[in-house]
């Protein structure tokens, strides 16, 4: 027994040693300006800059901080953050912004992670700290598991009651539509004027490119893009640009 004890002793001093040793080079981790910081000091810095689209293009979330984008998502922090993004979407639609009521005043939602949430997928798949695997992924979809962000589901409903036309404009795949619909109904999005993904013409454009070129084909048809809300700039950047377009958080991954 006291044999068994003093192997099992050395392991854990080992891998104790092992720890330690990574979180004191990362909590004395200096930065440019010789700021002593943290590991949570450098996530936190990450996770801000990509929302504020200073880092762009990654394809992975940071290895050293995957487990901090993981519990950022499921927290109540993300949840606040993406409520006080609908309510300034509700504020502005309420207070600032003239509707025409004529039929012609349109919002426009991207779907995942603006509509319907893919933690679910994300929480089994790396927090985004694992390269996107596009077939899995696509299968996810294809089974209708997305959950509603109910905020949204707040201000999609106030939009249906203003009379405003709602389109859906995703860079999902053509062939997701039916399972897409179903999954939009099944957690109590219903009544938009359009739903629009990418068919075989769009496979080789990039998301900003093909989304602008939808609101172009909107305001060609007399339409007035009153507001956009999306989780990723390449929703919302681009020309032609809506009156106002609102970004909600989300650091677990870059279309451009």
């Amino acid at each position: 027994m006291a044999r068994k004890f003093g192997i099992f002793f050395t392991i854990f001093c080992i891998l104790s040693t092992s720890c330690l040793g990574d979180w004191n080079i990362l909590s004395q981790h200096k930065t440019n300006s010789d700021l002593q910081i943290s590991l949570k000091n450098y996530c936190e810095s990450w996770r801000m800059n990509v929302e504020l689209h200073n880092i762009r293009d990654y394809v992975v979330v940071p290895q050293e901080c995957v487990a901090y984008i993981g519990k950022y998502m499921t927290s109540t922090q993300y949840k606040v953050d993406s409520e006080r993004t609908i309510n300034e979407c509700i504020l502005y639609i309420s207070t600032n912004c003239i509707l025409e009521n004529d039929g012609k005043d349109a919002w426009i939602f991207d779907i995942d992670d603006t509509l319907l949430s893919s933690v679910p997928y994300y929480k089994k798949n790396g927090f985004g700290g694992n390269k996107l695997n596009m077939t899995s992924l696509e299968d996810w979809m294809s089974q209708g598991k997305g959950t509603a962000l109910e905020h949204s589901l707040k201000l999609f409903n106030h939009l249906k009651e203003l009379g405003v036309q709602i389109f859906l404009v995703s860079s999902r795949r053509e062939h997701l539509r039916s399972a897409t619909v179903d999954n939009l109904v099944k957690v109590d999005f219903y009544g938009w004027n359009s739903l629009i993904l990418r068919d075989q013409e769009d496979e080789c454009k990039n998301a900003q490119t093909f989304k602008a070129e939808i609101r172009s084909k909107l305001i060609s048809q007399g339409y007035r893009i009153v507001g956009i809300v999306g989780d990723q700039w390449s929703s919302i950047n681009g020309l032609p640009s809506a009156k106002r377009s609102f970004k909600l958080p989300n650091p677990m991954y870059y279309v451009a």
